[in-house]
């Protein structure tokens, strides 16, 4: 399909005027900082899981997210290993959830941990979820999430995944088998947005790897994406009329296109020039924006897929060359 968005001529240089919310740094410190708990355990849990694998120990994951209501996750890691692991943190796609204990083990098998993060509410793909959202504004007058609290930023539904993201990364900074220094964060789609949040948000992350990713440049993304997720907007606001501005306010301070110009650590995105999902334009809004070192793959012939299974073998290579550049940070803890 030809793409209806910009050539990637034009999208290497895209840098559009994004106006940051007042304030941007000081709500997401005050979120961080403050964020409500409801008095549920502030220690993450790994519970081990015997799911018939041999060679990667697997565990299911609780850490105390926003509210300091669980987050699910699986942790999965080689067996045998003496040293400190670096560690690949996964955010997940829109609508996807953890899934089952044997599924995605590409990351354990080349030798590093990796956390699924559950994402709350979601999973009702193949790919099934265990956390739910039950907090204040988690209802919306349109289907789907992007709507969720969305009439100011402190009750949208984005500022407690953000959250729950930067706690599974500081739950794997704590973790005795974890080399902190070696954390890479990443995700497709809705997940390569959150990890840019991330990567805004908490220093000192070994890298970034945003797919394809969504919540950038949402203004433009909710007036020219032909799929949805982005088209759940365009719904609220045929019925809010009078709510656009305010609605546009909101979804600044979750705009990963901000946080990517906080970052500082290394990141390969990719970015698909067919995308009518997270149109290849807002990707690079994002990536223009970003901060520290960065690289792209470019899939000028493919849609929201990217570049599966060959994208990943560049970032088997990125995450590698990576790893093997930085000093291990401590040594395992019994």
């Amino acid at each position: 399909m030809p793409s209806a968005d910009l050539p990637l001529a034009e999208c290497l240089t895209y840098r559009p005027e994004l106006p940051l919310p007042d304030g941007f740094d000081d709500f997401w410190s005050a979120t961080l900082v403050e964020a409500p708990h409801d008095g549920a355990s502030d220690k993450p849990r790994f519970e081990e899981v015997d799911c018939g694998l041999s060679q990667v120990r697997t565990y299911d994951v609780s850490v105390p997210g926003y509210g300091g209501r669980p987050v699910s996750g699986w942790l999965r890691m080689p067996v045998g290993t003496t040293e400190p692991l670096g560690c690949v943190v996964e955010f997940l796609g829109y609508g996807r959830g953890r899934g089952l204990a044997h599924e995605q083990l590409m990351w354990a098998c080349a030798g590093y941990a990796h956390l699924v993060m559950d994402t709350r509410g979601q999973g009702w793909s193949a790919a099934g979820g265990d956390t739910a959202d039950t907090d204040p504004g988690a209802s919306g007058t349109v289907p789907g999430f992007l709507t969720r609290g969305v009439e100011s930023p402190e009750t949208y539904y984005y500022r407690r995944v953000v959250t729950d993201a930067v706690r599974c990364v500081e739950a794997m900074r704590e973790h005795p088998e974890i080399d902190p220094a070696r954390i890479v964060v990443t995700g497709v789609s809705q997940g390569g947005g959150l990890a840019l949040a991330v990567s805004g948000l908490v220093e000192g992350l070994a890298g970034v790897m945003p797919d394809v990713p969504f919540l950038c440049n949402i203004p433009r993304a909710a007036r020219i994406a032909g799929l949805p997720p982005y088209t759940e907007i365009a719904a609220y606001l045929q019925l809010h009329r009078d709510r656009t501005a305010s609605v546009f306010h909101t979804l600044s301070y979750f705009d990963a296109a901000h946080h990517a110009t906080r970052a500082t650590a290394p990141a390969l995105f990719s970015v698909a020039m067919m995308d009518e999902i997270c149109p290849p334009s807002t990707c690079f809004t994002a990536y223009n924006r970003y901060a520290g070192p960065k690289d792209v793959r470019v899939y000028e012939f493919n849609g929201h897929e990217g570049g599966t299974e060959h994208h990943r073998s560049e970032q088997l290579a990125w995450v590698r060359a990576l790893f093997a550049g930085l000093p291990t940070g401590q040594a395992v803890r019994s």
